[in-house]
């Protein structure tokens, strides 16, 4: 959210009826304090310094104290048409919270005895299983808070991110609806002491997808890309397998390396010939012609198991990392074009790599 932005939310809530306030704020204004905060650690020289001696929830919520005052929240008791239900910031129970977050996810190490206390204090009982939602800013964590049930807001894997509750696998088709048109990865159910691995793999994915958001944009679940996770968990030791495994296509031209890499591939998910021709949509006689240059290039190793084990995991990987780059250069030119035009944020197109 930019400057002009934040100007045009503050006067559309000024304009509200006062009895519409309330519903707006608490949708907003977490997210538009957020947007300040970080506005103000770029700008000003010496406000990061200033976040970490007082911690960055307390300049938050110094921000909300200041922007409701300016909004008439903060008038004395006599103005009746305060409304009484818009509740006060406890900085206690978020700073429980807050422990309790960071107690989940690994931030802090805490014994197992303790986190019982740690969620009575902060008012949020310990389900047995939680999800994470990675998501893209930490104004879309405060306003998601908002609209989902009772979750527990905070950064972790070097990005903002929700736990939630999840005891019923039936709730994905509600919580994607809540999650879209932004741009989110939601990982894996998880008991609730292995918060963390559910954090790292959804954050893992939102990085692995980067796709901006929109009316349109989709969360991304982990449990549909478990596969993808797997292969690219490591990108430098997938590239080592890669190379490891194809070297044999090394001297050919990147056309025709490239043509035997996805005729390969092909022949080894379909288990022929006739699948393999299926799938590229070219004629039979073309993969076997094709096939026969790969078995000159690797010789006896196309028929050993374990060989083509490996060269369908060195395939696979090479190829999304292949779209993974694609995916990524096309959502940084159409950012690049937002930044400059001001246009509408435009959803990536959907690759068809693995899901991804």
């Amino acid at each position: 959210m930019n400057e002009v932005e934040m100007c045009e939310l503050l006067n559309r809530i000024w304009s509200l009826p006062r009895g519409e306030w309330t519903r707006v704020l608490r949708k907003e204004l977490p997210s538009l304090a957020d947007e300040m905060v970080e506005a103000l650690r770029h700008e000003i020289p010496g406000f990061a310094d200033l976040l970490q001696d007082m911690g960055r929830e307390t300049v938050r919520q110094g921000l909300e104290e200041a922007l409701l005052t300016a909004l008439g929240y903060r008038k004395p008791p006599k103005d009746e048409d305060i409304p009484q239900e818009l509740p006060t910031t406890a900085a206690p129970l978020d700073r429980s919270r807050q422990e309790l977050f960071n107690a989940l996810t690994g931030a802090t190490e805490v014994p197992d005895a303790v986190l019982p206390e740690l969620a009575r204090r902060a008012g949020w009982p310990l389900p047995d299983t939680v999800r994470a939602v990675a998501v893209s800013s930490p104004g879309e964590a405060h306003q998601l808070a908002a609209t989902l049930d009772d979750c527990l807001v905070g950064m972790g894997g070097d990005g903002p991110c929700l736990l939630i509750p999840s005891p019923d696998p039936d709730t994905r088709g509600a919580l994607e609806a809540a999650l879209r048109g932004r741009s989110t990865a939601v990982g894996h159910s998880v008991p609730v002491r292995d918060a963390a691995s559910s954090l790292r793999w959804a954050r893992r994915l939102l990085t692995l997808t980067p796709t901006p958001g929109g009316p349109d944009a989709r969360p991304v679940f982990v449990d549909d890309h478990l596969s993808t996770l797997l292969l690219l968990q490591d990108e430098p030791l997938a590239k080592a397998l890669a190379a490891r495994w194809l070297r044999p296509l090394a001297g050919l031209t990147p056309r025709q390396s490239e043509r035997l890499e996805v005729t390969l591939l092909a022949w080894l998910e379909g288990g022929g010939a006739p699948e393999a021709a299926k799938a590229l949509s070219v004629h039979p006689q073309t993969v076997r012609y094709r096939m026969r240059q790969l078995e000159k290039l690797f010789g006896q190793g196309l028929r050993d198991p374990r060989t083509r084990f490996e060269l369908e995991m060195a395939l696979r990987s090479r190829r999304l990392m292949a779209e993974i780059g694609r995916r990524s250069s096309r959502v940084t030119r159409r950012a690049r074009t937002v930044a400059v035009g001001f246009r509408p944020l435009v959803v990536a197109r959907e690759a068809r790599v693995n899901g991804l």
